[in-house]
């Protein structure tokens, strides 16, 4: 998907946005019927635009100002600076303005926004003059940055200098954001990724207006964060993935790198240790969290996993896995070790994570006992909570007796969504045959998956979170993940 960008800009990225979503005086002329277009394309939809059919031009003289003593717009004006700059070729200056902002200058401000705005709310007004941008918060002013890229020619994007002229339609968006979790998940376990690949992808999803990264570091094919009380975790269960790779894992240090350059963005890291299934890299690591049974030290076929065109293979705990099958490993309730591990997994990842979320998964637990795993997910909410945080868990951790404080994520299950809500949980809206990005198109896409669903743009844009379910209305929803 993000290769294509530039050849299919809107069909891709609409995905992605349902979640939910200078001296310009001296050169005005009527809108060009292409800034006209990316006026009315922003994505996600605002909640209002009204365009006046002028145009703003950016040039070299162009400044960023903001208004004065006010904390992060120096670092926000900076980072469009430094969007505007590989394209354009210009080097603009950032300042703050202490008096009325100067004409044809991008001027942002956290003064004179209303209530309705909120925390994440914009006002954007471009004149043929001026481009104000206001907000309540820093946040706000993000948001509102990247609806201004939007509205430039779509070779902004582009990381070497390309011929302008740089035009912005004139007009008025308003925008504030329908649900506060606005989400997109990153699977570094089956497959590992780099920390700048990491970074690129929190670029791509700050760009349309997502304020979360699930990040999952963990699963049976691969270990993906350092325990520093547990480093063969890492060591030998982050050293394979899908396929056979060498894998990889992300030290504390550079989690933490990733973690800042998604908070310079407004979006907030959640990590998910997957408990108390999709563990056999764990198992894998360390002995002691195994069954009282021989390791067989030669893996079995199995058949292919929903959607896969390989032949996968399951491996008794103890043997690094590197297929696609599920729902094979499990913790032992009754281990001595088990609870410790969790416990100082979850204690040290708590620790460089900034955020209130900690993700235990909780998905496809298929060997583990019924009431043993209530048992674990009641433990690990304890756990999580004695650590300073709150759970999140998918929508299975229903069966346990979870509480008002922590969320359960839907993926598959109406039920197990309904009996979260009654339990008194708020929902996280993923259900696969909407938000999953892995999905093809139709049988003619020649990448993706479709054990969900084929998947077509518009069923994946238009789809409404409150009327998915019965019964669980918009009250009961933080919001959306991809």
């Amino acid at each position: 998907m993000i290769q294509s960008l530039s050849k299919n800009r809107v069909r891709t990225l609409l995905i992605i946005a349902g979640f939910s979503c200078l001296m310009s005086c001296h050169h005005s002329k009527p809108t060009s019927p292409e800034a006209k277009l990316d006026f009315e394309n922003v994505i996600p939809k605002p909640v209002s635009v009204l365009a006046t059919g002028k145009t703003f031009f950016i040039t070299k003289e162009t400044t960023i100002a903001t208004a004065p003593r006010s904390s992060g717009l120096i670092d926000i004006g900076q980072y469009l600076a430094g969007k505007l700059k590989p394209a354009t070729g210009f080097d603009l200056l950032v300042t703050e303005a202490s008096g009325n902002p100067p004409p044809g200058s991008i001027y942002l401000t956290t003064t004179g926004g209303d209530a309705q705005l909120g925390e994440e709310g914009y006002e954007l007004t471009i004149t043929e003059d001026l481009i104000k941008l206001v907000a309540n918060k820093p946040a706000g002013l993000f948001l509102g940055v990247q609806t201004l890229r939007q509205l430039l020619p779509a070779k902004i994007e582009q990381s070497t200098a390309q011929e302008g002229p740089w035009e912005i339609a004139t007009g008025t968006i308003r925008d504030y954001p329908e649900y506060a979790w606005r989400g997109s998940m990153l699977d570094v376990a089956r497959h590992f990724f780099s920390v700048e690949d990491v970074k690129r992808y929190i670029d791509l999803i700050a760009h349309y207006k997502m304020n979360i990264m699930h990040i999952h570091l963990s699963d049976d094919q691969g270990w993906r964060i350092e325990i520093k009380s547990w480093p063969n975790l890492a060591v030998r269960g982050g050293s394979t993935q899908v396929g056979g790779g060498k894998g990889g894992y992300y030290t504390q240090k550079q989690y933490a790198d990733i973690v800042d350059y998604a908070q310079r963005r407004f979006i907030t890291v959640v990590p998910e240790i997957d408990l108390p299934g999709h563990i056999n890299a764990a198992l894998a690591s360390y002995g002691e969290l195994n069954a009282g049974v021989p390791i067989n030290p030669e893996p079995s076929r199995v058949s292919p996993a929903p959607g896969s065109q390989e032949v996968t293979t399951k491996p008794m705990m103890g043997v690094l896995y590197t297929g696609t099958e599920v729902g094979f490993s499990t913790l032992r309730l009754e281990k001595e070790a088990t609870f410790r591990f969790v416990d100082d997994v979850l204690r040290e990842l708590a620790a460089i994570t900034p955020g209130p979320w900690l993700h235990i998964g909780g998905d496809e637990a298929a060997v583990t006992k019924k009431e043993d795993y209530k048992v674990f997910i009641d433990r690990f909410q304890e756990i999580v909570k004695a650590h300073g945080k709150k759970m999140i868990g998918w929508e299975d951790i229903a069966q346990a007796k979870i509480d008002a404080n922590s969320l359960a994520q839907h993926w598959h299950s109406s039920e197990l969504a309904q009996m979260a809500v009654e339990k008194g949980a708020k929902l996280i809206m993923s259900p696969a045959k909407k938000m999953y990005l892995d999905m093809q198109y139709d049988s003619t896409s020649r990448l993706g998956l479709h054990w969900a669903a084929y998947i077509e743009v518009d069923a994946s844009y238009n789809w409404d979170p409150a009327t998915q379910i019965e019964g669980i209305g918009k009250e009961h929803i933080v919001g959306v993940e991809a």
